[in-house]
């Protein structure tokens, strides 16, 4: 695989890996779990889906400095980060539905009544 090849690679992954960061931690927060699945989560599930976020978004941080030097790499972090959260916000704007697959393991009972 050439370099180049080997890099758009890294780049990919670290995008994909920033999508799932600002996914989990934006689904961490009530408002957007009651979106998602109708109800909020309890006070663990919101916590690891933090943990797995900051995760994220710190993989990506590594997987472009694997790819380019300090200065640059924080440059195109920063732009996927920036990315990434925009993505997430058109998904919970028009289909927060589809975030539950970024979290397929979490279970809500029934959505709670309107008052």
């Amino acid at each position: 695989m050439s370099e180049s090849m080997l890099s758009a690679c890294l780049l990919s992954a670290a995008f994909a890996s920033a999508i799932a960061g600002m996914g989990w931690l934006a689904l961490s927060m009530p408002v957007h779990a009651q979106q998602v699945w109708g109800d909020v989560l309890s006070p663990v599930g919101a916590r690891a889906l933090r943990w797995m976020g900051a995760s994220g978004l710190l993989v990506a941080l590594a997987l472009c400095l694997a790819v380019d030097h300090a200065s640059m790499a924080s440059l195109v972090w920063v732009m996927t980060l920036a990315a990434s959260a925009l993505a997430i916000a058109f998904a919970l704007s028009s289909r927060p539905a589809w975030l539950r697959g970024l979290a397929p393991w979490v279970r809500v009972a029934k959505p709670r009544p309107a008052r």
